[in-house]
């Protein structure tokens, strides 16, 4: 099976060359790699060409979002005859072996539209980031299995999830054909999760591979955690995938664990460091309801008063 990696890229700097090694490292020839760069100022996208010269570059004036620039390199691959789209996180490492086991999974399993593997914390391999996703309703509407738990038996298993992260998501060329690739307008947040739903419903079966496992940074784009600027952006992008997939009882487990909850967690979060985060939640909620979106307009530094 022929594997094209896409990877977008936003002031990545170093971390975008050890996951080209690491890539490299996996036997991809670097005409089967297209980096999208989203009009990056620190200088990442001229270290990279410097170091991989012949990869497939595309150079976008501003940022577009992951969402976007993953389309783009994901359209270049599969126009070029690629049977299944690796998408890569820039800050994400691959350990030996990992691709290998991924696509012959989807080799062995006609059914499957969608694989990633076990997702390990990169400055802390023995602990869990995640082991596939399921959909919750509950708060930020779905939970990553294992998160932030020690690595164990039970998440190196193989097994059926609602999603796999989109840090180390691989697609067939079948699945994307007939579903789509991502919506770009969640600009970054759940179009993972919209993706595998959608995969889904069109009859793909969705598979996380927990022999095989990742190293990731997490988040460092938009500065992860309780980053104020990645929570309105999950608020927002949160009402958008309810107004797309949700019936009345979904939006109702939303509101009574995600939205009641809010004056309490940001009282809490006074003592916590955290209140400011907590208020960007809800005032993405609020934006999400009245019909805003993510752009790179609305998070850049300084745009809202919460960052």
């Amino acid at each position: 099976m022929r594997v094209a990696a896409v990877i977008a890229n936003w002031n990545g700097g170093e971390e975008n060359l050890d996951c080209l090694r690491s890539l490299a490292a996996h036997g991809f020839a670097e005409s089967d790699i297209v980096f999208v760069d989203n009009g990056s100022s620190d200088g990442s996208l001229e270290r990279v060409l410097a170091e991989f010269p012949r990869i497939s570059a595309i150079r976008n004036a501003a940022n577009l979002g992951f969402g976007e620039a993953s389309n783009q390199g994901a359209q270049l691959a599969l126009e070029r005859g690629a049977e299944a789209v690796f998408f890569v996180n820039n800050d994400v490492v691959l350990p030996a072996d990992t691709l290998a086991r991924l696509v012959r999974e989807l080799e062995q399993d006609a059914r499957l539209g969608i694989v990633g593997p076990r997702v390990l914390y990169r400055d802390d391999p023995a602990r869990v980031w995640a082991a596939g996703g399921m959909l919750t309703w509950r708060e930020n509407l779905s939970t990553l299995v294992g998160h932030g738990e020690l690595d164990a038996p039970e998440f190196r298993a193989a097994r059926d999830v609602d999603y796999v992260a989109g840090c180390a998501l691989l697609a067939t060329r079948v699945c994307l054909l007939k579903v789509g690739l991502f919506d770009a307008a969640y600009f970054a947040y759940m179009e993972d999760v919209d993706l595998c739903l959608r995969a889904k419903a069109a009859g793909f079966g969705v598979r996380m591979v927990g022999e095989v496992s990742v190293l990731h940074a997490t988040s460092s784009a938009t500065g992860g955690g309780y980053n104020p600027r990645r929570k309105w952006m999950m608020g927002v992008n949160s009402i958008w995938f309810l107004r797309r997939h949700a019936r009345a009882p979904q939006w109702g487990r939303f509101v009574a664990y995600d939205i009641a909850p809010l004056p309490f967690l940001w009282i809490a979060g006074l003592f916590r460091g955290r209140a400011k985060a907590v208020a960007a939640k809800g005032l993405g909620i609020v934006d999400g309801m009245r019909g805003k979106r993510v752009t790179a307009d609305a998070i850049r530094e300084g745009a809202g008063w919460l960052w």
